[in-house]
């Protein structure tokens, strides 16, 4: 169980939210061999409690459990599953503050960004509810003389969903629900740094009224979790959302069993400036951009490519209001929390002394912050050369890189170039070329004068090295069914 010393766990007021056993079948169980997994608060790296570290074994069980649930859940009528993911979507909202608290205990992100996580993830589970009646396709005209053609969806099967520690909780309900909706029974494995979130959820459930076996939580280290799923030909569809370099991994594993495969990548987002935007405004929203989550966000805006006529008044707001962020603990509710581990720690250092070194200014930040060895500054860095690590790598931190450009497809090229493809974000006022950028700028997702774009109703996911497939959506559902095609004579 969590420490009950610390303030935050005497904050939760529902305490059987609180889980440290896998969820299989039903049931709540611990390793045989009675191993564990710590699990420490990245704000104060006090130890917060223990999770069952269940082994490949104990996996496999896991697929048992899904395999022997699936029939009977895929058999259901369409209206009975969204009534039981609709109870799931109230119960969530209903510990709400319960839930980001825990959120808080284990990721470290500030309150608010847990509370509107909560908000969010619960969000797609509304959405699968209604998408769970009607995940028909479009009819097709026969084309054979006496026959009549029918096209059905059905669900593949089991679905493994692997899912970071940077949004513990919207990570899983975006996947499962969309799963679950489509008729496929789960097996989740969440990240060991943030169990507890997942661990809530699967008890939430089960008190919606998920049948045991349809929703498995299976904690532990991820290649002793994941590695027997990948070889299971039970499992039909896997989906992921992590480092490219582990997508790659998975994707080479998953090979041999031919699954549906949904791969959320990294990001390298870029954020342009063009000479006509709106100056307040694009920093206000470049904070946003940088900022959220600590800047640990796959959506993270990396690269900011300024107008050469504003370039000066952009970097001196902008290093005026990073300046001014509060950081600490996410309990305090700041603005800039702890990050996840020291690994994280280093390549923010890693990248500000080789930015540095290369020609840029620092401008704030840069450094360790006094809050904790988890904490860095927010730091801005200008005049970045492109041959820096931080314009060709993801920093996953509170680090912005910004530099100049005069012409369109100047920046529009510069911004291309690399494998990278999530999301770019444009200001501009000029409709024209809002319309050039989009097209040509090569990434999934265009955010244009604004950085908040994601929601339940549309389609998440990049191109090139940042993923395949999408989530959320009516096009989130694909990946979790299969399409029959019937044709049959008129006699």
């Amino acid at each position: 169980m969590l420490d009950s010393t610390l303030s935050s766990y005497n904050s939760i007021h529902d305490k059987s939210l609180i889980r440290n056993f896998g969820y299989i079948g039903g049931k709540w169980i611990g390793a045989e061999t009675g191993t564990t997994i710590s699990v420490t608060n990245p704000a104060t790296s006090d130890k917060i409690g223990e999770i069952a570290s269940l082994s490949a074994d104990e996996s496999a069980t896991s697929v048992d459990a899904a395999q022997a649930a699936f029939l009977e859940w895929s058999s259901l009528l369409p209206q009975v599953r969204s009534t039981i993911l609709r109870r799931w979507y109230g119960l969530i909202l209903k510990h709400k503050e319960d839930l980001a608290q825990i959120m808080v205990l284990e990721q470290g992100k500030p309150l608010s960004e847990a509370r509107g996580e909560i908000e969010y993830g619960a969000s797609f589970v509304e959405f699968y509810a209604e998408e769970a009646k009607r995940p028909n396709l479009e009819g097709v005209t026969s084309h054979l003389k006496g026959a009549e053609v029918e096209l059905w969806r059905e669900p593949v099967g089991v679905a493994a969903l692997i899912t970071p520690w940077n949004f513990p909780s919207a990570m899983l309900t975006r996947k499962a629900s969309a799963a679950l909706a489509a008729g496929c029974t789960v097996v989740a494995h969440p990240s060991h740094e943030t169990p507890f979130s997942a661990l809530a959820l699967a008890e939430l459930g089960e008190r919606a009224g998920m049948p045991p076996g349809v929703f498995n939580v299976v904690t532990g280290h991820a290649p002793t979790i994941v590695e027997p799923w990948t070889q299971d030909h039970r499992v039909r569809a896997l989906s992921f959302t992590g480092s490219t370099e582990i997508g790659k991994l998975l994707y080479r594993q998953s090979a041999d069993t031919i699954k549906r495969l949904v791969l959320e990548l990294g990001g390298h987002a870029p954020f342009l400036v063009f000479a006509d935007a709106d100056l307040d405004k694009a920093v206000d929203e470049a904070i946003d951009a940088k900022f959220a989550t600590s800047g640990q966000d796959c959506l993270g805006a990396n690269r900011f490519y300024i107008h050469q006529s504003l370039y000066d008044e952009f970097c001196r707001k902008f290093s005026e209001k990073t300046a001014a962020l509060r950081v600490g603990p996410g309990a305090e509710n700041l603005d800039i929390g702890p990050l996840m581990n020291e690994g994280a720690v280093l390549k923010q250092e890693e990248h500000v002394a080789d930015a540095i070194a290369k020609g840029a200014k620092l401008l704030t930040g840069g450094k360790l912050h006094s809050a904790g060895p988890l904490f860095f500054e927010p730091t801005v860095l200008v005049d970045v050369p492109a041959d820096a690590l931080i314009m060709h790598e993801e920093t996953f931190g509170p680090v912005a890189a910004i530099t100049s450009f005069e012409t369109e497809d100047e920046v529009v090229e510069r911004a291309n170039a690399t494998e990278y493809g999530l999301i770019a974000y444009v200001h501009t006022t000029n409709a024209g070329r809002i319309y050039r950028t989009s097209r040509s700028l090569q990434f999934g997702m265009i955010a244009v004068n604004r950085t908040s774009v994601t929601g339940a109703p549309v389609p998440f996911g990049g191109v090139k090295q940042s993923g395949l497939g999408r989530e959320g959506s009516r096009l989130g559902m694909e990946a979790f069914t299969d399409v029959k095609y019937v044709c049959r004579d008129w006699v």
